[in-house]
């Protein structure tokens, strides 16, 4: 008798879809957040703040498809 594999309850999809859309935007703010302390720290507005930012946002589609590609792979794996 061969035991499966127990299925996530919906909700906890639901939660880590729900997640992927918080990525994007909390990656863009915590580079804006760095750019702008270490400008004023440093003098060097406004590079490090445009920098960082940039930064922040090549992160946030990272992390936004790798969990896209998380998400499609356990989808398929469902089927």
């Amino acid at each position: 008798m061969m035991m499966s594999k127990p299925e996530p309850p919906r909700f906890r999809k639901l939660a880590e879809l729900s997640s992927l859309g918080l990525m994007l935007p909390s990656s863009i703010a915590v580079g804006l957040f760095l750019g702008y302390v270490l400008d004023r720290w440093l003098g060097t507005h406004p590079w490090l703040l445009m920098i960082f930012t940039l930064l922040g946002v090549a992160s946030g589609f990272l992390s936004l498809l790798k969990g896209l590609k998380k998400y499609n792979n356990d989808k398929s794996l469902d089927d």
